[in-house]
């Protein structure tokens, strides 16, 4: 009878190769996916969601909510709307696909903090007159900016994280992701109130409405379609721009014809 043998691998050396391959010489398909990582949890938090949601009181008090009681309605229906948008951006991520949504999802967010940003402005530069406009805009922009937040770059960031890195990488990898989204939700909640007092709070929603559009920009750019990919597979979409979209493009193609 001949005894097994059994190997076990060094996980402390194991761990350091991980992050060797990740960090410090990655291939170009794993770059770019650190890289997709990275900037959709940057984006995600940066976009200013945290100071919506953390002083959604104030910014309607600044929007022409003098009442306690509508400053109060208007933050409840701000979480009820951000809940209703997360369940239904996660009944169709699959249907019309991660890069899309996320792609929508930041272009309605970049034009309703624009639109929020100026409507703010106005009635910042109007003190002592009542501008119903202006104060219906605004909230009404919140609202929208809240709404296609929930209904992709919510969500999304974190199922499109999830599944692109290889699996040997992939808990570092997202946990990177995590730790920068937690670190800019952080920095906005401490910053946003010295960022209003210095920028004006119109001039803030006009900052964040930029870093929407940089980040549109970057998911146009960095972040092919994974919907239907084996995870297995993931990594041959990253590592080249050019053929990703190809990629892209034909395999949509592909998924069109088998519908029909």
């Amino acid at each position: 009878m001949t005894d097994d043998v059994i190997v076990v691998p060094n996980r402390k050396s194991a761990g350091k190769g991980v992050w060797k391959d990740l960090l410090v010489r990655p291939t170009p398909a794993v770059r770019h996916i650190l890289i997709a990582c990275l900037g959709i949890h940057f984006s995600q938090q940066a976009s200013g969601i945290d100071a919506v949601v953390l002083y959604s009181p104030t910014i309607f008090q600044k929007a022409g909510l003098k009442s306690k009681n509508d400053q109060l309605l208007a933050t409840v229906a701000v979480g009820i709307v951000k809940t209703l948008f997360i369940v239904v951006g996660t009944c169709v991520v699959d249907r019309f696909g991660r890069r899309a949504l996320l792609l929508t999802s930041m272009g309605g967010m970049f034009l309703s903090l624009t639109a929020l940003g100026t409507s703010l402005t106005v009635i910042d530069r109007n003190p002592g007159h009542t501008l119903k406009w202006a104060i219906v805009l605004s909230v009404t922009m919140v609202m929208t900016f809240v709404a296609t937040f929930s209904i992709g770059a919510g969500p999304v960031t974190w199922v499109y994280c999830s599944e692109i890195f290889p699996v040997r990488l992939r808990a570092q990898g997202a946990s990177l992701g995590v730790m920068l989204n937690r670190l800019m939700s952080g920095i906005i909640g401490m910053t946003f109130l010295s960022l209003s007092k210095g920028l004006t709070i119109g001039g803030a929603f006009l900052l964040f409405a930029g870093v929407a559009a940089a980040a549109w920009v970057f998911f146009f750019t960095f972040l092919p379609e994974t919907r239907g990919m084996p995870l297995e597979e993931m990594e041959s979409l990253f590592g080249s721009y050019t053929a990703n979209k190809k990629k892209n493009v034909t395999k949509e193609g592909k998924e069109v014809v088998e519908e029909h």
